[in-house]
């Protein structure tokens, strides 16, 4: 399996990013991102550019691939509903365009998050805006999408956040992850978890589109 991956330099991008170099059942990966990784791996290829919703200049470079993880995110905190709007649901939906375009028989998935509002009516500003993002990459025509809906996710193996918010609360909390486990297993995962359960769904799919936090864990 041929896989495309945005936002590898994110938590959750870094742990997709991770399990996929792991895997057996990953053949290549590439990466597409305003900066690279830079790890040095023989499965891993890497596309550094600046505008991300524009990939007419490396459209021949995203040819061939099965699968596309979408990690890229940012935290809706100070942010107004236009610009929250415009990199959360303009950006992905341009890529997963030019994709459909390219690749229609591709497998796209979607990180989003729980709590994510389907209706597109709540009050939440971050959650309708997540869920119209959903619905309209449902309507794109792929083979098969789907959701990932993470609740808490605890970061392993080294991965941090980039997100100043994130790390404070992860400096604060992260060490009651054992107890978050015990106490309320499907409202919590890990980086690796995530990965891997993102690495199953493309392969063998999954038997609904939207994937909450307990999905997650069994698949992963």
């Amino acid at each position: 399996m041929k896989v495309i991956l945005f936002g590898a330099t994110g938590m959750v991008g870094q742990g997709a990013l991770r399990e996929c170099l792991l895997s057996n059942q990953v053949e290549t990966v590439l990466t597409v991102g305003r900066t690279v990784t830079g790890q040095p791996d023989p499965k891993l290829q890497e596309i550094a550019l600046k505008d991300l919703a524009n990939l007419s200049a490396i459209e021949s470079q995203l040819v061939g691939y099965d699968a596309c993880f979408f990690c890229l995110g940012v935290s809706s905190v100070g942010m107004n509903e236009q610009d929250y709007t415009r990199i959360t649901y303009d950006l992905t939906l341009s890529v997963a365009r030019t994709l459909f375009k390219i690749s229609p028989k591709m497998t796209f998935i979607y990180v989003s998050g729980a709590g994510t509002d389907s209706t597109e009516k709540g009050r939440t500003m971050w959650a309708r805006v997540k869920g119209r993002t959903e619905n309209d990459l449902l309507k794109l025509g792929f083979k098969a999408v789907y959701m990932f809906r993470p609740g808490y996710i605890q970061p392993l193996d080294g991965i941090k956040t980039k997100t100043a918010l994130y790390a404070a609360i992860y400096r604060t909390v992260g060490f009651l992850y054992p107890v978050f486990k015990a106490l309320v297993p499907n409202y919590v995962t890990t980086t690796q978890q995530v990965g891997r359960a993102m690495i199953h769904v493309a392969a063998q799919g999954a038997p609904k589109t939207h994937l909450e936090n307990r999905d997650i864990n069994s698949l992963g």
